[in-house]
């Protein structure tokens, strides 16, 4: 009866390939042909995919690379609320050169309501030959003593009396704040990319000068498409599907394939007679059918099993074709990593290794261990760090998927963890302390970099492992967030997400993380995470400390706020001036509030960026943030606490 079934089957199947397979093939694909012309526009020639505009249609690009040619003399590409003009496209290393419109004919007429922003869809970071230049417009004119002290200045029509300044970095701008330059500014200040070279050669005092940087513009690298080398490898013309944003191949038969077109050459098939396409066909389906049947009677069980463990972050990757971090074979890590030899640490989901790309970066590559999970940790730091782009967020610059081998690779951050420059408890894992006044621009640094995960990306994100290992500093002790293999994406309209199990490091866990009675997991679940680290780092321990006596547990968050509460002198560290006093006062209310219980009664971190950045008169004490009363000796040393080898927990 069985086999009866099959025949009828096969001779259905063979049947209909007969009537359609021909029809099929002999129509003419219009969006093959659409997105076989490239885009040209004035000196900008043959772009192709992602761009797309004006006679190109939408479905030959990707959204976000809309362009307009102006005059037929140029292309404008619109980002993040500004337009910008192409200068130039390098499909080779995925890099354009763009330039701010409104500062192209008169460095004096910008849009100062808006600075130059990547946007996470379009473009995904700046190389390392780009620097920040701000612009500071319509301020007094200093002394002519002072003068030779600011030449980087320039002076725009209608403002004689007036003058306007650019720096290069922070130390620039503090010095005119010093010298109140800038504190009765009548104009606006903006940020703008440009090449650090032109930069280093701009004329002293010139308004050319500046402009003539200006619209030499700035290099960005926008993301890779790594499915596209693929399918026009295989004849095809890559394009998006509108309804869903996905990576098409357009093929030259009137197909559209997810990855690359079937056959080699879309031009070759016409060559052959219709009866050699049939027979062809009929004899590829007779053995799969065969093959297909055999096999399933022996037993379904033998057929060859790929775990869902390797299936998901391979089906996610082919999902989410616009990924902006490039793809490396394992034996590309082996190699920038000169075999594993230089081991920076190690985590719970795998070990990091320093590595160097062909372009000489140095990076950080993180081995994920294969039997974590199901690859739930790699396809959560792809998903949401590939959305990310800001100046306090790590940037993920490639990743290893080659079997149950994963690999993450990270722009290396030469300073580290904020641990290492936060513990006093063991001095030999500790550096040199930060200056208190650094220390608050870490934690206002890493506040923004929340906030932009919060409310900055298109997706919201929470990151739900704040803690200072997973922070790390730059040359500069710019602060980046990373380490985002718990972290969860949801749409920037929901305030509550759902989660099954509890994330977090003990410490740090927000209570309603890991118990649904104190309320949903929200933005306002890292504010909680963030609250204990910021504690951490004013008082150089653990918040958490066992062993102080034979059951006693010390928990910091309720021994500071009870010497708040009674009005003593902090003290936490020797020799500490008013000032550096004060400037620990504002980081422990601020902690202690994002600390409370309630989530509600917590601060979003707009509002502890606001709080961090003013003054310490307008905070007043919060409630008691406990969730219980610890056993704690009446008085506790101001000295660090004795390291014990005991874990602790807090709930």
């Amino acid at each position: 009866m069985e086999l009866q079934f099959f025949f009828k089957s096969l001779f259905a199947a063979t049947f209909i390939l007969i009537t359609t397979f021909p029809s099929s093939r002999c129509k003419e694909n219009e969006n093959f042909s659409a997105c076989t012309q490239p885009y040209e526009c004035g000196d900008i020639k043959n772009l192709y995919f992602p761009f797309w505009g004006d006679g190109r249609p939408e479905i030959c690009g990707h959204p976000g690379f809309n362009l307009s040619c102006v005059n037929n003399e140029y292309p404008v590409i619109h980002i993040q609320g500004l337009d910008y003009r192409l200068l130039n496209v390098s499909r080779e290393i995925n890099t354009m050169t763009l330039a701010r419109l409104d500062l192209w004919d008169n460095p004096c007429s910008p849009d100062t309501s808006k600075n130059t922003t990547l946007d996470d869809i379009v473009a995904v970071n700046y190389p390392p030959t780009v620097v920040n230049l701000t612009l500071i417009y319509n301020c007094t004119k200093p002394e002519e003593s002072l003068g030779q002290y600011f030449p980087n200045n320039f002076s725009c029509p209608k403002d004689d009396d007036r003058i306007s300044y650019y720096v290069r970095n922070e130390s620039q701008l503090q010095d005119l704040e010093t010298e109140g330059l800038i504190r009765d500014r009548r104009g606006g200040v903006i940020q703008v990319p440009v090449f650090r070279i032109a930069l280093d050669e701009i004329e002293r005092s010139a308004a050319d000068g500046v402009h003539s940087v200006l619209i030499k513009g700035f290099d960005v690298n926008y993301m890779e498409f790594p499915l596209c080398s693929e399918c026009e490898w295989s004849s095809g013309r890559c394009g998006s599907n509108n309804s869903n944003g996905m990576v098409t191949c357009y093929c030259s038969g009137g197909r559209e394939y997810l990855y690359v077109c079937p056959h080699s050459s879309g031009r070759d098939w016409k060559l052959k007679t219709g009866i050699g396409i049939v027979s062809g066909g009929s004899a590829l389906l007779l053995i799969g059918i065969i093959t297909c049947w055999c096999r399933c009677s022996k037993s379904k069980k033998s057929l060859t099993k790929k775990t869902q463990n390797d299936q998901e972050p391979e089906a996610f990757i082919r999902s989410y074709g616009h990924l902006t971090a490039k793809r490396y074979s394992f034996f590309e890590v082996e190699k920038m990593t000169k075999s594993f030899k230089d081991k920076l640490g190690q985590g719970g989901f795998g070990e990091v290794y320093k590595g160097k790309l062909l372009d000489g970066r140095h990076v950080a590559v993180k081995i994920l261990n294969a039997s974590k999970g199901n690859g739930e940790e790699f396809i959560n730091e792809v998903a949401s760090i590939s959305r990310t782009s800001h100046v306090n967020i790590v940037t993920l610059l490639g990743f290893c998927l080659d079997g149950r081998k994963r690999a993450l690779i990270y722009e290396f951050m030469p300073n580290g963890s904020l641990e290492k420059f936060t513990y006093k408890d063991n001095p030999s894992q500790t550096t040199t302390r930060l200056e208190w006044e650094k220390q608050l621009q870490i934690c206002i640094g890493i506040a923004r970099g929340l906030e932009y995960l919060h409310r900055g990306c298109n997706t919201k994100i929470l990151h739900l492992d704040i803690k200072p290992h997973n922070i790390l500093l730059d040359e500069d002790l710019c602060p980046k967030i990373a380490d985002f293999g718990l972290a969860k994406l949801c749409p920037r309209n929901e305030s509550i997400i759902s989660m099954a199990g509890t994330r977090g490091t003990i410490g740090y866990i927000a209570p309603e993380v890991f118990s649904r009675n104190f309320g949903g997991v929200s933005s306002k679940s890292d504010v909680y995470s963030y609250g204990m680290m910021i504690l951490e780092v004013v008082g150089g321990r653990k918040n958490i400390k066992v062993g102080l006596s034979d059951t006693s547990e010390i928990y910091f968050p309720d021994w500071i706020y009870k010497h708040l509460k009674q009005g003593s002198n902090l003290q936490l560290w020797r020799d500490m001036t008013s000032e550096e006093n004060e400037i620990a006062r504002k980081m422990i209310l601020v902690g202690l509030w994002c600390i409370q219980t309630k989530s509600s009664d917590r601060p979003s971190m707009t509002k502890v960026i606001e709080m961090l950045e003013g003054s310490v008169e307008a905070l007043h004490l919060p409630p008691n943030p406990s969730l219980f009363a610890p056993k704690s000796p009446e008085r506790l040393p101001l000295e660090p606490f004795p390291e014990s080898s005991t874990t602790s927990t807090l709930w």
